[in-house]
């Protein structure tokens, strides 16, 4: 055999071997990089079904002081008119 030829395989080998070995770590990455965002996309979830739980009631606690605000600014109305009412008379 040729000496070039005999380089030449022996380039191609350790090519080859470290493709392999290349293609494998990637291979490696790729699963843990699925896997990270998997967990991710759990956590994502988890995060919005807490923001939903802790909005509901924070909606109510709003529509609730909304309302005392209304009944509060109308009995100050009613207040007021039946002091006129009163000076009036």
């Amino acid at each position: 055999m040729d000496p070039a030829q005999t380089a030449l395989f022996l380039v191609i080998i350790a090519l080859t071997i470290l493709l392999i070995v290349l293609g494998t770590q990637v291979f490696f990455v790729l699963r843990e990089l699925r896997q990270t965002i998997v967990k991710t996309n759990k956590v994502l979830d988890e995060a919005g079904q807490i923001t939903e739980s802790v909005s509901a009631p924070l909606s109510s606690i709003s529509a609730l002081a909304m309302g005392l605000k209304t009944g509060a600014s109308l009995a100050g109305i009613f207040k007021k008119d039946s002091k006129r009412r009163k000076h009036n008379e």
